[in-house]
């Protein structure tokens, strides 16, 4: 591997620090699971408080649903805002200003109890959601700019990591005996100050990203000095070269707006694709899996439905380590088909599982495998990939526009999901899953037809890619002579 592509300190510094605001979406997407019953509790408990009698069935699912389904409001209205912060003010600072957030959201959640109030939890909730839609928005940008192009993939991958091990965190945290009890539930929710406070101390040791130094800011020197400490090398004259081709490129391209993706022929496919990329990750099922689990477990006969949900966390950790390793090897492309077609495979288990469950014996344990499997495959493609993708298909221009709409897109998604799965399972009991077999089976499809190779290809290449024959091959890799050859009369 060439001297730019090897893992430096202060590299791991950089990533390592960005990616616990991927923890916290992790965390804040888990933690609602395993203390249902004991926030359903302080539900009615402040009900008869304020109104003298027990608050209904319907209510109670209700106010339930809004709960789990608010944060993913706060998550579409956060990362629609991200082109706001990180040209303004910086792909870093960005991160550090946006604690304030989780602060709050801790504070309102943690303190909800002691004011018998739902609305302060509901309200922090929402605030949380905003600050993870604007991370998960920050967080692969910043990693995807501050990684050397041999090692992107590997270290995109570190952002769903981080997602996961919040996940799984949260679940253990949530064991009745730890913080998932009466007493403790609102240090549960509210101890997510912990970590954005270690984040608060240490980004300001993490440089800001080269490439918004060079391109945004036009700092030549200090984008070179970041380089030289991100790289471990005094030579970083092809790093510059490139990021200096893509600011010529931008110059010939005009600022892009939101609408400017949609409306221009050149950002038309890559934003479509990426949408699409987004949508695969979040309507394959894998959140109706994660809000749901101990539910489906529970319904599955398991007992200890809450350690199987655990036992699930663990396989999505596990996992995501293995993408980590193949990424860079496999491709974005291949990993993505190979996790689409597993989850179809795994919806099929379930719901054979679910349908005989009273008839046939050992169907919990196929339910307990199905589930595994899902998650498994799960983290091999649609889990990191879309994430990171989206910020290697645009260049530096209209990157944070496609970033914003993919955000948005991924987080309505994640509202449907959240806020109808429960009314939709009740409609088809066991077969719910075969609806998200369907749509695997046609995400299958797209990605194997549209979706193009982005392994091991700069961020100019990629995008020259589209601007020149529209219709990127799959397969087909050009050769950088190729595309420099293309790229020097390419006009925008």
């Amino acid at each position: 591997m060439e001297s730019g592509g090897k893992m430096t300190v202060p590299l791991m510094l950089s990533v390592s620090v960005a990616v616990i605001g991927s923890l916290q979406f992790g965390y804040n997407t888990g933690v609602i699971n395993a203390p249902q019953g004991v926030i359903e509790n302080f539900y009615n408990e402040t009900w008869i408080n304020r109104y003298n009698e027990p608050i209904s069935k319907a209510t109670l699912t209700s106010l339930w649903s809004i709960s789990v389904a608010i944060f993913s409001v706060g998550g579409m209205i956060g990362s629609f805002s991200v082109g706001l912060f990180v040209n303004r003010f910086g792909r870093r600072n960005s991160m550090l200003m946006v604690n304030l957030l989780a602060f709050l959201g801790a504070i309102l959640m943690g303190f909800s109890k002691l004011a018998y109030s739902f609305e302060m939890l509901i309200i922090g909730r929402f605030v949380i959601g905003l600050y993870c839609g604007l991370t998960t928005g920050f967080v692969p940008m910043y990693v995807g700019e501050v990684a050397p192009t041999a090692l992107r993939g590997a270290l995109g991958t570190l952002h769903q990591l981080g997602v996961v091990i919040g996940i799984l965190i949260a679940q253990i945290f949530g064991l009745e005996p730890i913080m998932g009890n009466d007493t403790l539930w609102p240090l549960l929710l509210g101890c997510i100050f912990v970590p954005a406070l270690v984040q608060c101390i240490t980004l300001p040791f993490c440089p800001e990203s080269p490439r918004f130094l060079l391109i945004n800011r036009n700092e030549e020197d200090k984008a070179k000095a970041v380089l030289k400490k991100l790289r471990g090398t005094t030579d970083v004259s092809a790093d510059m070269q490139e990021m200096k081709e893509e600011s010529r490129q931008m110059m010939r391209e005009k600022k892009v707006t939101i609408l400017e993706l949609f409306r221009s022929p050149l950002y038309r496919q890559p934003i479509f694709i990426a949408i699409v990329l987004q949508l695969s990750q979040q309507l394959s099922g894998i959140n109706a899996v994660f809000y749901y689990s101990t539910m489906i477990f529970k319904k599955a006969n398991v007992e200890q439905p809450v350690y199987a949900t655990i036992g699930a966390g663990i396989v999505n950790t596990a996992f995501t380590v293995v993408s980590l390793f193949v990424v860079e090897r496999a491709g974005r492309r291949t990993l993505h088909l190979i996790g689409l077609g597993g989850m179809a495979v795994c919806c099929v288990l379930m719901t054979i599982a679910l349908a005989l469950l009273d008839n046939v014996a050992g169907m919990s344990y196929l339910s307990i495998v199905a589930v595994f499997g899902f998650v498994a495959f799960f983290e091999i493609g649609p889990g990191p990939i879309p994430w990171f993708i989206v910020a290697e298909l645009f260049s530096q221009g209209p990157r944070p526009a496609a970033i914003a709409v993919a955000g948005l897109s991924n987080w309505t998604a994640n509202f449907v999901v959240g806020m109808g799965f429960q009314y939709v399972e009740m409609l088809c009991g066991s077969y719910v899953f075969i609806i998200f077999m369907v749509l695997l089976i046609f995400f299958f499809v797209f990605t194997f037809f549209k979706v193009p190779e982005t392994k091991g290809r700069t961020f100019d290449e990629i995008a020259s890619d589209f601007r020149h024959g529209g219709e990127s091959q799959p397969d087909k890799q050009p050769s950088p002579e190729e595309f420099h050859s293309l790229g020097a009369d390419s006009q925008v």
